[in-house]
C-alpha cells in the first residue's frame, strides 16, 4: 500500500533546465547534449557533482566546470550554464502534486545548489514548495541522487519504508537506486503520460 509520493522538482514539477542547455549549446556551436556529457563524466566527483553538495562555491565550480568542459574539447561558459537552472511551473504537474498532498505524506527530492530557503522564488514555485510536506535537498543534505543515502533521509523524515512511496524523476539514473531499495518509480518523458501511471499506481479515478 502506497502511502507516500516523491517528486523530483526541476524537469518533473517544472520544466527541464536541459531545455535551456540545447539552446545554449545551439547558441555557441556546441554539439547536442555536450552539457550532460560533461556532467555525466565522472559524475559523483565532478564540478556539478560538488556544487550540488555545497563543496565549492558558485566560482570554484565554475572554474571547474570549465576546465572539465576543455577537457573535452569545448569553450563554454559556466555562468550561463546555471542562468538555465531556473525552469516554469507546469500545472498539471501541480495539480497531481496537490492530488496526491490531499492523500498521501509527499517529499521534494531535489539535486540543487542553493537551498530553497535561501532562494528568491516566484510566488507561483514558493506556493508549489509549500505544498511539499518536506524537502531533502542535496544544498542541505551533503549527499545527492543518486547516492541512496539521499533516498533514506526521505523516508526516515517521512516514516515510511521505501516499499510504500512512489517516486517520480525524470532521469533513469536517479530512479535506478530507488527501485533497487523497493520504492515504484516513474520516469517523467512526457508529464501528462507520467501522471496517468501515477494516478493508475494510486488508484486515482480517470479524467
Amino acid at each position: 500500500m502506497i502511502e507516500a509520493v516523491l517528486f523530483d522538482f526541476g524537469g518533473v514539477i517544472l520544466s527541464s533546465p536541459f531545455e535551456a542547455f540545447a539552446d545554449y549549446e545551439a547558441e555557441i556551436g556546441l554539439p547536442p547534449d555536450t552539457i550532460r556529457k560533461i556532467n555525466s563524466t565522472n559524475p559523483d566527483t565532478n564540478a556539478w557533482a560538488q556544487f550540488e553538495r555545497r563543496e565549492v562555491g558558485p566560482e570554484e565550480f565554475s572554474r571547474l566546470f570549465e576546465e572539465e568542459a576543455s577537457a573535452l574539447g569545448h569553450e563554454l561558459n559556466a555562468q550561463r550554464i546555471l542562468e538555465g537552472l531556473h525552469g516554469t511551473v507546469r500545472p498539471s504537474m501541480v495539480e497531481a502534486l496537490n492530488n496526491c498532498a490531499s492523500k498521501f505524506k509527499t517529499a521534494m527530492l531535489t539535486n540543487n545548489i542553493t537551498p530553497m530557503r535561501e532562494q528568491d522564488l516566484d510566488e507561483d514555485v514558493q506556493t508549489v514548495v509549500e505544498i511539499f510536506d518536506i524537502l531533502v535537498e542535496s544544498s542541505i543534505e551533503g549527499c545527492r541522487k543518486p547516492e541512496e543515502r539521499f533516498y533514506e533521509i526521505a523516508c526516515e523524515r517521512l516514516n515510511v519504508e521505501p516499499e510504500r512511496c512512489v517516486f517520480l524523476d525524470d532521469l533513469g539514473i536517479n530512479l535506478k537506486p530507488a527501485r533497487a531499495m523497493g520504492m515504484t518509480t516513474i520516469k517523467v518523458v512526457e508529464p501528462e503520460k507520467a501522471i496517468k501511471e501515477l494516478y493508475e499506481i494510486l488508484g486515482f479515478p480517470a479524467d
